[in-house]
């Protein structure tokens, strides 16, 4: 009788102690697993993890999600796919996220993609560019926000087209980015104007252009126009020794990102003027929802957004945002939320299509100037990224069966 007393009086207390743990562990934070390009592209990166950053302290000083604390573990890539791979795995084995975002170029974007799709684990992709990330790599775990290199390409093909220039030559970094890139604008302006002739391809290595032989070998093809995809340091050489050169002069260019203030600020007094471009002009931009953003990340750092500032906060409220809509840190709940999902952010409501997971972002799309000693974009619209995809049947050819 004693021993069934003892009995009972352990299992009241085992009891006890699971009723007050089981709130405990509901209040634990929702972990997810960020990797990204840091050390390799600070430029665009540091802004980038100030947007997630904030959109973190705002959701979790609300309360967080789903009654949790969100925390995010973050760790660098090191701009290659052999140690983003690695990086992801020890964020899914020893740290236990429930899902991963981030990455900046676009190989290290396709090798996560990959990864998220053997581990069966939600990616977000935030930045990487390739088409093939949501088209002929595509797969079910993999959603990506920013707007990809066809679409940013198409937005600028129309101004292109309508110069009616016949000889072009083309400049690109030597990755998957560019390449994708140069794809698709040969392919797009060929469709606007059967006649355009492509004189030269410079493709350079990253971040190791040849400045003064490129611009040599562009003039001597005497083209009537260029696009470009150059950016960062690569860009800036290429701008300062094509101003030397004249190269500019009397020839229309076009660079997808030169717009963006990353890119843009660097170049200061040498912005070359009238260049069509893709970009991010912060200062112009007078929407409520960009206000907010606006107002709430000065005030935290004390400084003005670039791109990435809004590409790391929209990615953050992505993230959030499918973690209400599923209700659950369930994988299959999370893709099957993200399909379709619409969020609002500070370039307006996006959706994730259910058809390739590609986001509606868009981009602001127009011509670069100087202003104040200082490069602006002079004149842009806002190109709604559902604008400037594929029709779906080109698209359903292009991306493999789930």
């Amino acid at each position: 009788m004693k021993a069934r007393r003892h009995f009972l009086a352990i299992a009241a207390a085992l009891a006890a102690a699971a009723a007050f743990a089981a709130p405990a562990a509901a209040q634990g934070t929702i972990k997810i697993g960020e990797l990204n390009s840091y050390k390799n592209f600070p430029a665009f990166l540091e802004p980038y993890k100030k947007g997630w950053e904030l959109a973190l302290e705002q959701v979790n000083a609300a309360g967080g999600v789903l009654g949790r604390k969100i925390e995010v573990v973050s760790r660098d890539d090191n701009g290659t796919p052999g140690d983003a791979v690695r990086v992801a795995e020890e964020l899914v084995s020893r740290e236990g996220v429930a899902f991963l975002m981030g990455t900046f170029p676009s190989n290290v974007g396709l090798a996560v993609a990959d990864f998220a799709k053997q581990k069966k684990i939600l990616f977000i992709a935030a930045e990487p560019l390739t088409d093939k990330i949501v088209w002929e790599s595509g797969n079910r775990y993999t959603f990506r926000l920013r707007p990809s290199t066809y679409m940013q390409t198409a937005m600028l093909v129309p101004d292109a087209a309508k110069l009616k220039k016949k000889r072009w030559a083309i400049v690109y970094p030597n990755y998957e980015y560019g390449q994708s890139a140069t794809r698709a604008f040969k392919e797009l302006l060929k469709k606007a104007q059967p006649d355009a002739e492509f004189v030269t391809e410079q493709a350079v290595p990253l971040g190791k252009i040849d400045a003064g032989a490129v611009v040599q070998a562009i003039a001597d093809a005497k083209p009537d126009a260029i696009f470009s995809s150059l950016f960062g340091p690569d860009l800036a050489r290429f701008v300062r020794e094509g101003n030397t050169r004249g190269l500019f002069k009397d020839t229309p260019v076009f660079n997808l990102l030169a717009g963006e203030p990353e890119y843009l600020d660097p170049l200061k007094e040498e912005t070359p003027e009238g260049w069509y471009v893709t970009g991010y002009p912060w200062y112009g931009i007078d929407t409520a929802a960009h206000k907010r953003f606006l107002d709430a990340y000065q005030k935290k750092y004390n400084d003005y957004p670039r791109l990435g500032s809004v590409v790391g906060y929209a990615t953050m409220m992505t993230a959030v945002e499918a973690l209400r809509k599923a209700g659950s840190t369930d994988t299959e709940k999370l893709v099957a939320a993200m399909k379709g999902l619409t969020l609002d952010t500070p370039l307006g409501p996006i959706t994730y299509r259910a058809l390739d997971h590609q986001s509606t972002m868009g981009a602001y799309v127009g011509r670069i100037g100087k202003k104040d000693g200082k490069g602006v974009m002079t004149t842009y619209t806002y190109a709604d990224g559902a604008r400037y995809l594929p029709p779906d049947d080109e698209v359903k050819k292009l991306r493999p069966a789930e």
